[in-house]
């Protein structure tokens, strides 16, 4: 049967306060008790028999309800309301009460290992925090609500994590790591979307594991190590060509050296070699003339 078809939850009609019915209760029992086995007139007998039947009847309707767990009413097998508020509350003793939590809980999933959009395995986990919101839906569209909502969070984990890459190597686009926030609303987005047939709400999800799978985790180490190298390296050079292009500008600027094409060449060699180094270089004193 379609999700639309299931009934929606809804208070239907408003429990009769079950303290004073109880106590209205035991009265009529012990009124009725005490006139039905009396030798006395047979109206007095009736009477009797009358208010042990209702008695019974007001104290057989009461129904506690605790916080955080509703009772569906459920007449005929019809679904009749849902009473919500915490207390005792008289229903009608025919109809059947059923109770539905709607306590906040949250679900873990297992670490699973799935293929990024660029094709490479990773494991993921994640966590969300879910509750019931409607009572009629728990009851009557999935057998297992708790299971329910497990298996349709792992399947939107999976689908998640196969279609994004782990980390986006051009530097543009979504990915699981870089893009933590977006993938998170996705992530609620989708699985909300999935377990709402059930009657519950996503209040949160995030994501508890994302790594590469251990047999390419050297590789992609190796890969992002590399990848640090050449971003510094790049950081570097740009740095030094506009430390360059400063020096040659003051020189030039202040009249302190007139040099030609091939030594300003040599300049150039010699700072970029200087600025650019991993390590220490040696100086050198020229004793001789400008063009030794």
């Amino acid at each position: 049967m379609p999700p639309g078809r299931y009934p929606r939850s809804r208070a239907g009609r408003r429990p009769a306060p079950g303290v004073r019915l109880l106590l209205a209760g035991i009265g009529l029992l012990a009124a009725g008790i005490a006139l039905a086995p009396g030798a006395g007139p047979t109206a007095l007998i009736v009477v009797g028999i009358v208010l042990v039947l209702v008695g019974l009847t007001a104290v057989l309707g009461l129904r506690p309800v605790v916080a955080g767990q509703a009772r569906v009413v459920q007449l005929f097998g019809r679904y009749r309301g849902t009473v919500r508020a915490p207390g005792l509350h008289w229903v009608n003793p025919v109809a059947r009460r059923r109770p539905v939590s709607i306590r906040i809980r949250n679900h873990e999933t297992a670490v699973a290992k799935v293929n990024d959009a660029d094709g490479n395995p990773i494991e993921i986990a994640a966590v969300v925090v879910w509750q019931g919101v409607d009572t009629a839906r728990a009851l009557y569209a999935v057998d297992d609500v708790p299971r329910f909502v497990a298996i349709q969070t792992e399947t939107a984990v999976r689908h998640i994590a196969s279609s994004y890459p782990c980390i986006s190597h051009d530097g543009g686009g979504l990915s699981l790591r870089d893009s933590a926030e977006e993938i998170t609303l996705r992530l609620s987005a989708e699985i909300a979307d999935r377990i709402r047939p059930a009657g519950v709400a996503v209040l949160e999800s995030r994501l508890t594991r994302l790594s590469y799978a251990a047999e390419i985790a050297q590789a992609m180490l190796r890969w992002q190590q590399a990848d640090a190298v050449v971003g510094a390296r790049q950081r570097i050079v740009e740095g030094a060509v506009g430390m360059v292009r400063l020096a040659l500008r003051r020189l030039a600027e202040e009249d302190v050296v007139d040099l030609d094409e091939e030594r300003n060449a040599a300049m150039v060699s010699n700072l970029l070699v200087v600025l650019c180094s991993e390590q220490a270089t040696q100086q050198v004193v020229n004793t001789g003339s400008l063009c030794q």
